[in-house]
């Protein structure tokens, strides 16, 4: 399904580079000169290297990698905390990087919130106070503000904690008024810096639950940054992967782990548990000969099978609806008793999958059936295709020919 949300943000040859002697470190850079050349020429350091892309509205936009990659330097060029070098930073109709310094602040209080690793609560605040500074730098009025920020503070999960202060808190309370003091400006666009990566695991756990479950509700769009892969595949609807500055591949978890653009990319999703995330969308391969009934019969039936090599084969009505699957010995006894449908030996109690489901998802429904898994689609039951056994092993098991070649075995005498 295309997706047909308009472009919230558009990054076109954004380039920042640190140092006295920037234009000359640009034209050298421009002239396809290495980052570590130009250091040894110019003194100067680029950090952020001609990155280019696009995040639609309602989207959550992840940029990671390790530490020195350059992500944190570019999310602080999407607000100008950073002043880019070069590019543009197109937010809806108008160029960031162009704005007057009256322009940016007022695109800073109502367009755009910023929530950083470091909580920046003010301990002589309570909480109802810390979320509502935001809207008192705006210059609102107290009663105004503060039913905002009771509001923001619900969202995410802090309702009667108004009057406390942040020394009373939790590190992960203490961020979730962070977040709610972001939320109270009722931005268009919120910028995550490492937001929970000062967190312990459990409590970073349930503020990604508590994030997803608030853009569930408030669908906002959301740049992300994080050194953590599996935080990135949890949270993200797509992911850029950086290194020294440059944004070596952009894609969604799935995309980036089944065709990983460069070496460096292969290595850094090389120990993800793939189960949880290759879907049977990616794995599933169409099935150009089907039996459709009524059309065809037990002898129409048999020719296809004969024709493609095999003894099983998935069968759909004339809408294309997945009804279940014949095999080729019971289409040959019921030509004998010169039966003209196939009705009688369809087997329709067979499972099926949709195509969001992941290779976790799958396995279980293989045990003991020695047929492929039909993929249908959730709103119609259409055929869309089908995933294969050994694909679905391949994939749970990252083992060689003779490991699966064991397995297969072993499903098929269960």
């Amino acid at each position: 399904m295309a997706d047909n949300r308009k472009i919230k943000i558009k990054v076109e040859d954004l380039t920042l580079i640190f140092g006295k002697r920037k234009q000359e470190a640009l034209t050298l850079l421009d002239k396809g000169v290495s980052k570590e050349e130009i250091l040894k020429k110019t003194k100067c350091t680029v950090g952020v290297n001609k990155v280019n892309f696009e995040i639609k509205q309602g989207e959550i936009f992840v940029i990671m990698g390790l530490s020195g990659s350059g992500k944190s330097t570019l999310i602080r060029c999407l607000n100008r905390l950073n002043e880019p070098t070069a590019g543009k930073v197109i937010f809806d109709d108008h160029d960031i990087t162009r704005e007057t310094n009256k322009e940016l602040l007022e695109t800073r209080r109502t367009e755009m919130s910023m929530v950083f690793q470091k909580f920046g609560l003010l301990p002589h605040r309570t909480i109802i106070e810390n979320a509502a500074f935001g809207l008192e730098i705006r210059g609102e009025e107290k009663q105004e503000r503060e039913a905002k920020a009771q509001v923001a503070l619900e969202t995410v999960g802090l309702k009667g904690y108004e009057q406390q202060y942040p020394s009373a808190m939790s590190g992960g309370m203490q961020q979730r008024v962070g977040l709610a003091r972001a939320l109270a400006n009722d931005p268009e666009v919120l910028l995550m810096d490492e937001a929970f990566s000062a967190l312990d695991p459990l409590i970073k756990s349930d503020m990604q639950d508590e994030l997803l479950a608030i853009q569930k509700k408030l669908q906002k769009t959301i740049v992300f940054i994080t050194h953590d892969l599996d935080e990135a595949i949890k949270i993200g609807d797509r992911i850029a992967i950086m290194k020294d500055g440059v944004v070596n591949q952009i894609g969604t978890a799935e995309e980036i782990l089944t065709a990983p653009a460069t070496e460096y990319v292969e290595a850094f999703v090389n120990k993800v548990d793939r189960k949880t995330i290759i879907t049977a969308e990616t794995l599933m391969f169409k099935k150009n000969t089907l039996v459709q009934m009524p059309k065809d019969g037990p002898r129409g039936s048999i020719r296809k099978m004969r024709t493609v090599g095999v003894d099983v084969l998935p069968v759909e009505d004339e809408n294309k609806v997945f009804l279940g699957y014949v095999w080729l010995e019971d289409c040959l006894e019921l030509e004998k008793e010169k039966e003209s449908s196939i009705e009688k030996i369809l087997k329709t109690n067979v499972p099926s999958v949709y195509k969001s489901y992941s290779v976790e998802d799958m396995l279980p429904l293989i045990t003991g059936i020695k047929y492929p898994l039909a993929v249908i689609e959730e709103e119609t039951g259409k055929l869309l295709g089908l995933v294969s056994q050994t694909s679905l092993i391949i994939e749970a098991t990252r083992f060689g020919k003779k490991e699966i070649s064991e397995l297969k075995e072993q499903a098929n005498e269960m």
